[in-house]
């Protein structure tokens, strides 16, 4: 759950056009599982044996549906990949299950505690750890299983694997997880900004109520009511969406969800992690990756990352992503690997070919991957670039150099006009200009040489606004020497929780703040000499997230009658990015 890749509408796309791309780029967070590939059909179905809701007993007196499928006539125990998911795609899933048995396993599907059985007992989140050990260890004494099993999927399905490994069975001898989701930390929120389509949307399906009204999120932007009111705007009351809005901090309920410290440090099962440039997700993804090596120096955690979204990074990605056509090797069958993966850990075979380090990357533009030991050797400089008040034709320099005056630029937004918004998005990655709205865009020099960029971008803001706290967005771009816009990354966050996403600490009117930027996409990319980077800066509004209006109330409670008057920032131009680079 993610990221809508917000960035700046061009002002031909129309209002009535929103909704339908809003939804298009939503599906890059939270998707139903995609199918596998290749699924063989030549022998039909014949070949498999399939047991549909076999029921699974918790020690708690729950019960978890599952489908086992496996190869008709065949007595040997195998090994097992379990796949987990929190959706009900009906017969459609054991496809998930055959796929495993054509690749010589045997294939469980098993389904969150509550889908398929009683949703009154589903609480996103909340049992899969222990729910994944207990069907683990059913797995593991089935006389069809050789007491070796493996995971994989993406999405809510990934997120599940790392909460399995907080007590990681015995016979559960290594994840794939896929694009996986944290909650709390990318999804519904990120940087502690709510996104509505992951918040509400989603739980509204997931709970199978009449779907949203289309008009839901421009209904509620037009009224200006709260956030929290929302679902009862809509007229489908939802206790997810309610429980997940009492908690907008980083805090407790939302770590507890995914490994200590501790128990990080005890993860020694290997592990490969698969996601995207362009996957809401990956944010994360990478920090599961992060925070799995900090705690555990002897980590056997491999990545895969390359051009894709949400959807892309879990099977075999498409050629052309958002009107961009990836390089040739960044077409890798993400599934293939995965399994390749499991014959290596759990058959004795050999570690697949692709996997030549810990981090494997694509440089878009290079069509090439690349290979490092870690997320910290995959660049060698920085690239400091400051928001300069200086004016580069129509927009503002990106300067490599620290100004030597203080100056500013003024941003004035408007939260009771209704008629504007701010931070639109394109589908687009390439994209043949850029609006600013009532924010800037900055732009640097052309390069005289060409470099790559390899990493997460960061940087700081330094502002002074009228209000208590605000939501920012900044994007990345190259503008290449053809005059079109090629999108990089963004940022998107809470002021407030810039310093700490598990404690609010409101601005003060009228003084001068700094705000961190952290959190950002990690992305590859060869910038072609000639090219220049751009980055974009907005104050948030618009329907699809939610509207800080800055009076430093709870959010969710706010309304438009909050907003008073407008919010004046003040942009310093020693406020900066870095950007990693490799030369």
């Amino acid at each position: 759950m993610a990221n809508s890749i917000f960035m700046f509408l061009k002002p031909e796309l129309k209002m009535k056009h929103l909704l339908a791309l809003f939804y298009l780029l939503l599906t890059n967070i939270i998707v139903l599982p995609q199918q596998p590939s290749n699924v063989s059909t030549q022998s039909g179905d014949d070949v498999y044996d399939i047991q549909d809701n076999v029921l699974i007993k918790t020690r708690d007196g729950a019960s978890l549906s599952a489908t086992v499928v496996r190869k008709k006539e065949n007595g040997e125990p195998l090994p097992a990949v379990l796949f987990y998911t929190t959706y009900d795609q009906g017969e459609r899933d054991s496809i998930f299950g055959k796929r495993a048995v054509d690749k010589g396993y045997v294939g469980i599907v098993a389904y969150a505690r509550g889908i398929r059985t009683n949703l009154n007992d589903y609480f996103p989140y909340e049992h899969d750890g222990n729910d994944i050990y207990e069907l683990v260890e059913w797995i593991s004494k089935q006389p069809w299983c050789n007491g070796r099993v493996g995971m994989y999927g993406g999405s809510y399905t990934g997120f599940a694997q790392w909460s399995a490994v907080k007590h990681i069975h015995p016979a559960l001898k290594t994840i794939v997880p896929q694009v996986a989701v944290m909650p709390g930390y990318d999804t519904p929120m990120e940087n502690n900004v709510c996104a509505s389509a992951l918040c509400l949307r989603w739980s509204n399906n997931i709970l199978r109520n009449e779907p949203l009204p289309n008009n839901i999120y421009n209904e509620w932007f037009q009224k200006g009511s709260s956030y929290r009111s929302m679902d009862a705007l809509a007229g489908r009351p939802n206790r997810i969406f309610q429980k997940w809005l009492q908690h907008p901090d980083y805090d407790s309920y939302w770590k507890s969800l995914i490994p200590s410290a501790d128990e990080f440090a005890k993860i020694n099962i290997p592990i490969l992690t698969t996601t995207g440039y362009y996957d809401g997700a990956q944010i994360g993804a990478l920090q599961y990756l992060r925070l799995h090596y900090r705690y555990n120096r002897h980590a056997n955690h491999y990545l895969v990352i390359g051009p894709y979204d949400h959807p892309g990074a879990q099977r075999m990605p498409a050629s052309t992503l958002m009107g961009y056509n990836i390089d040739p090797v960044a077409q890798v069958n993400l599934e293939d690997l995965a399994y390749e993966w499991f014959d290596f850990i759990l058959k004795g075979a050999k570690k697949p070919d692709f996997l030549k380090d810990k981090i494997n990357y694509e440089v878009m533009g290079a069509n090439e991957w690349a290979h490092a030991p870690t997320l910290e050797k995959i660049n060698n400089q920085m690239l400091t670039l400051y928001l300069s008040e200086t004016r580069l034709g129509q927009n503002q320099l990106l300067s490599s150099e620290r100004p030597k005056k203080s100056g500013f630029l003024t941003e004035v937004v408007d939260f009771r006009d209704r008629q504007n918004q701010n931070n639109f998005f394109t589908p687009s990655i390439i994209n043949n200009g850029l609006n600013a709205g009532t924010g800037f865009i900055f732009i640097t020099e052309p390069f005289t040489e060409a470099f790559r960029i390899n990493g997460s971008f960061s940087g700081q803001l330094s502002a002074v606004i009228n209000k208590r706290d605000m939501d920012v967005s900044v994007v990345l771009y190259e503008l290449m020497p053809d005059g079109r816009y090629f999108y990089l990354t963004r940022y998107l966050g809470r002021a407030s929780y810039a310093k700490d996403k598990s404690t609010r600490r409101l601005l003060q009117p009228e003084n001068r703040e700094t705000i961190p930027l952290g959190d950002t996409r990690m992305v590859s990319r060869l910038i072609s000499k000639g090219s220049r980077l751009v980055i974009g800066l907005h104050v948030n509004k618009h329907p699809f997230e939610v509207i800080n209006y800055g009076s430093g109330k709870n959010v969710y409670d706010e309304t438009i009658d909050d907003a008073r008057e407008p919010l004046n920032v003040k942009w310093y131009n020693d406020s900066y990015i870095r950007v990693p680079i490799l030369k």
